[in-house]
């Protein structure tokens, strides 16, 4: 049979030819893979939105909102794993993008990548989050734990205080704000044993209250708690802590005082004291200060008080040492270099002076209208 023929037969029969089926079912482009995917997700059919997503991104891997939904669906389902992968494609994209930057931090933080956590979460606050309060309030709060993990105890503090001030509480800030105050880095207050929980998680109320300016109602419940446990570590120094925010200075001293009893090697005890007798009584601080120095040598801040207390009551040559151990740890905190000015000219060192007063200037301008330094990371 010639070649004629056999074509002839074959279309006559149809064999061996693509069936009209088969011509009329292409495959699905790009835009029909998104509509169907995102109306998916909206009816809440999400093992086949992730596939619909998943083949509408195979054909187009630069449609961000597709990678975003994929983040979100899998963060949901705490896949981390899988929602932190979608949110570092999207961020690719969009790397101004400071909601996206917060979720990749909230999955780094749920796999226990605490450092990576924390970056991309200072960084989405530095670009800008979405305007859901309860989203920021969420980040808020994991910010608050990383700082307390590392023992950045101040800004942990000033993040967990300020979700209390807009009216957010729970057992988990209330506990995570008790460990903050205790200067405690353990991962949850569930590790200690039952009685000591709800002792944590009290101390943290009270500090929640402090936070929303209700002093009286703090302090009734630190007072009976200060009672029933007076050698917990760390309790008087909470307690001294809550009664600062409560402008009650010698209340506070003599709770630093008491925690020092009970622990003298207590650093942060000795250093708060000194710190509040600064211009008010710094004579009486210097030993404070000089023992915290003693104590722990290698925290700065400790150094910067000493120095700060001396030059206050005119012993100045003593002052000069101290302030230049502490200047190698904040090199750009302008206060610190208008002190070591003041110190330099009261010892006859003109030049040093000089140099210090036109470090202040140079940073007083670099700060602008920053009403004070961040100390935020310092160990108090």
């Amino acid at each position: 049979m010639r070649w004629s023929a056999i074509l002839a037969f074959l279309l006559f029969t149809g064999l061996g030819l693509p069936s009209s089926s088969a011509q009329s079912n292409p495959a699905p482009n790009f835009a029909t893979l998104s509509s169907r995917a995102n109306a998916a997700r909206d009816a809440d059919r999400l093992d086949e939105a992730l596939s619909l997503y998943k083949r509408a991104l195979a054909v187009r891997p630069t449609w961000a909102e597709g990678w975003w939904s994929v983040g979100t669906i899998q963060y949901d389902r705490n896949a981390y794993d899988n929602a932190a992968l979608a949110f570092r494609k999207l961020l690719a994209l969009r790397p101004r993008d400071g909601t996206a930057h917060a979720f990749l931090g909230l999955c780094e933080f749920e796999l226990g990548h605490d450092d990576a956590a924390f970056h991309h979460i200072e960084l989405s606050k530095k670009i800008g989050l979405s305007g859901d309060a309860q989203f920021q309030h969420v980040v808020l709060f994991h910010e608050g734990v990383l700082l307390q993990r590392a023992g950045k105890f101040e800004r942990a503090q000033e993040d967990l205080q300020q979700l209390c001030l807009q009216g957010v509480e729970s057992d988990e800030i209330s506990s995570t704000l008790g460990l903050v105050l205790l200067r405690r880095k353990e991962p949850q207050a569930s590790a200690s044993a039952p009685e000591e929980v709800g002792i944590v998680t009290g101390i943290g109320r009270a500090g929640c209250l402090a936070g929303q300016k209700k002093y009286d109602d703090g302090r009734q419940i630190l007072d009976a708690l200060v009672k029933q446990h007076p050698t917990l570590p760390n309790i008087h120094y909470a307690y001294g802590m809550f009664l600062l925010d409560a402008h009650d200075q010698p209340a506070a001293i003599n709770e630093f005082k008491q925690e020092i009893e009970n622990n003298p090697a207590n650093v942060s005890a000795h250093l708060r004291i000194a710190a509040s007798l600064y211009k008010t009584d710094s004579a009486a601080g210097v030993p404070y200060a000089r023992q915290a120095v003693k104590l722990a040598p290698e925290v700065p801040l400790g150094h910067y008080l000493l120095g700060l207390l001396l030059l206050d009551t005119n012993a100045h040559e003593q002052a000069i040492p101290e302030l230049e151990i502490a200047r190698k740890a904040f090199p750009k905190d302008a206060k610190l270099h208008f002190a070591l000015g003041t110190a330099y000219a009261q010892a006859g060192r003109t030049q040093d002076a000089a140099r210090a007063r036109a470090a202040f200037e140079r940073l007083q301008k670099e700060q602008g209208s920053r009403s004070s330094d961040d100390h935020g990371s310092l160990p108090h």
